[in-house]
């Protein structure tokens, strides 16, 4: 066989091997998307609008989270915690009724708190806090943002908050939501395998109802007094 023959196999061997290597590569990559895209849901959309549709950029902050807070050990709370919660958010959504921008803040800091309480990041670092719980509860977490917002935007002397009262009402509803998933047991508190993000709000439905102060429905009743 001559030189130039051998030359040219090996040019071509490694051609293909440079070929074969991208396209592993970009399946991996794909892949890699994938995962992200169905464990942050609508997080995954967020981040990409956030970064201008640049979805490599939003993929490496999405997998940076999971890095940092993909592990957390989430704290299991004690009755008299889970009492004083259940409490504190009944008392916020009744005074929804009167006092809409202080029920969103008083939201928002019960959230901090909850969160703070399960182990999450606290002690004011909204951020990091947020970042975690996007991690572990990336189809709810809007809702934090929701009120945080307001609240902050109030806090900031802006007037109602900067937000209407229909949107303070379905912030405190969407922020509900987490609430009830941060309020929900942990496999290892009640022994049973989470059946999915919504076995753990029927859980909480229950009670709430018994006691007459299902969030929507209060809620619903003051934009009905409105109309």
């Amino acid at each position: 066989m001559s030189t130039g023959l051998i030359i040219a196999l090996i040019v071509i061997v490694a051609v293909v091997v440079a070929v074969a290597a991208v396209l592993t590569l970009r399946n991996r990559g794909s892949r890699h998307g994938m995962s992200l895209k169905r464990r942050f849901g609508p997080e995954y959309d967020r981040a990409v609008a956030r970064h201008d549709g640049d979805t490599k950029a939003a993929e490496r902050e999405l997998a940076e989270r999971v890095e940092r807070h993909g592990d957390l050990r989430v704290r299991p709370l004690e009755s008299v915690e889970r009492e004083r919660f259940e409490a504190r958010w009944t008392a916020a959504q009744e005074r929804f009724v009167e006092s809409p921008r202080d029920a969103v803040a008083e939201a928002d800091r019960l959230i901090a708190e909850l969160a703070g309480v399960r182990g999450f990041p606290g002690d004011g670092h909204y951020e990091d806090q947020l970042s975690a719980l996007s991690v572990h509860h990336a189809h709810h977490v809007e809702g934090y943002r929701r009120v945080h917002r307001v609240a902050q935007a109030r806090a900031n002397g802006a007037q109602d908050g900067g937000a209407g009262t229909e949107e303070m009402r379905e912030a405190m509803v969407e922020a509900r939501a987490l609430f009830d998933e941060l309020m929900r047991p942990s496999r290892h508190e009640d022994g049973r395998p989470h059946g999915g993000r919504h076995s753990g709000k029927a859980d909480h439905a229950a009670p709430a109802a018994r006691r007459g102060h299902h969030t929507p429905s209060l809620l619903h009743r003051r934009q009905a007094k409105e109309s």
